[in-house]
């Protein structure tokens, strides 16, 4: 069920076979060590509720594109700022309500599902099912990026997992940044088995184009970034073909982490892999008869410096979605700058009949 993150305290045992005590001046250790903890206690609950008021109106916006008219919006399960999540998950009509309460959470270019895990901890609290996936070569996936050359190859963990859906289950897909060309490549293939594809500032490209093509303007074209790119990685020696690339860690936290916190940074920067060429310089072959056919929206995110919100808005205008929101504030990776943004509009879209 994807990466799940819990934290469990520890039973502290002071009173083990052997110990000994000395009268009043250890009671008053005690005391003062539990007035300590109170007042951790407190200052931690004051923390928790700062960051909880700060991230519960923290500037997203939405804005339509075709017929998302029919919206749910009074159900209260559709704000995720509730900051009980006991009372989130008491509202069993909006559950029974969903076509589905499947999500599939796909990471884009160097990720892996580790990133999603704000997003995870959200959706479960509301009574969501998500799933986050390792691609190919990513994540904690074993296989050499060097030997993953297709958007197949690269795809092969989203398309066994559609493939052993049950006839009758649909799910919610979710593509951060590259990883909508394989949301795209799964319109195609399995458009019978998707509810909804939500391209998060994602490449939602049109028929014909590569991944690639929507990063040229950062990097170039694809042909000059193969030529001249310093971020390339030969995996089978300098006179072939490049297999793969990886940008340099400061360029990344300018580029992606520009509005996240330090430690999702700090996680990112041991974690991130490098990034399979192959696929993202692939054409991808999309019809309206399949992919033309699947319900489509797009997440723009407003402070992006790797694909800026010009670009976005260049993707929307030219492969219109049904739907478009926009988070304010956010980097290229909403889910570690404005989890509670994007989980909101997660939910919003899940309600759209």
């Amino acid at each position: 069920m994807g990466n799940r993150f819990s934290c469990k305290t520890k039973n502290n045992s002071n009173g083990s076979k052997g110990s000994r005590r000395f009268g009043g001046g250890n009671r008053s250790q005690r005391k003062l060590q539990s007035d300590e903890e109170l007042l951790h206690m407190q200052a931690l609950s004051l923390a928790i509720q700062h960051h909880q008021s700060s991230q519960r109106f923290d500037g997203s916006l939405s804005r339509r594109i075709g017929s998302t008219s029919s919206r749910r919006r009074n159900n209260p399960i559709s704000d995720p700022t509730l900051t009980n999540p006991k009372q989130q998950k008491q509202s069993p009509e909006f559950l029974e309500n969903l076509e589905t309460k499947k999500i599939v959470l796909i990471h884009g270019e160097g990720f892996g599902a580790w990133c999603w895990y704000k997003t995870i901890a959200l959706l479960e609290e509301s009574g969501m099912l998500p799933t986050a996936l390792d691609l190919t070569g990513s994540g904690i996936d074993l296989k050499d990026t060097n030997n993953v050359t297709t958007l197949e190859d690269y795809s092969k963990p989203l398309t066994d997992y559609l493939q052993n859906l049950p006839e009758d289950e649909k799910v919610i897909l979710v593509g951060h940044s590259s990883g909508g060309a394989c949301v795209s490549y799964a319109l195609e293939h399995f458009q019978d088995k998707i509810s909804k594809a939500i391209f998060l500032c994602g490449t939602m490209v049109a028929d014909g184009q590569k991944p690639f093509d929507v990063f040229a303007e950062e990097l170039g074209s694809a042909e000059l970034f193969m030529k001249e790119s310093k971020f390339l990685i030969h995996g089978n020696g300098k006179d072939n073909p490049a297999t793969g690339f990886m940008f340099e860690k400061q360029q990344m936290r300018g580029l992606y982490f520009n509005q996240s916190p330090a430690k999702d940074i700090a996680l990112a920067m041991v974690s991130v892999r490098p990034i399979p060429l192959g696929p993202i310089m692939q054409n991808l072959s999309l019809s309206k008869e399949k992919y033309g056919k699947g319900r489509r929206f797009y997440v723009q995110t407003l402070d992006d410096h790797a694909l800026s919100p010009d670009i976005q808005e260049k993707l929307v205008r030219e492969n219109p979605p049904e739907g478009v929101f926009k988070i304010k504030g956010s980097d290229h990776c909403p889910f570690f700058s404005k989890p509670q943004s994007l989980h909101k509009i997660l939910l919003e879209i899940a309600q759209i009949a």
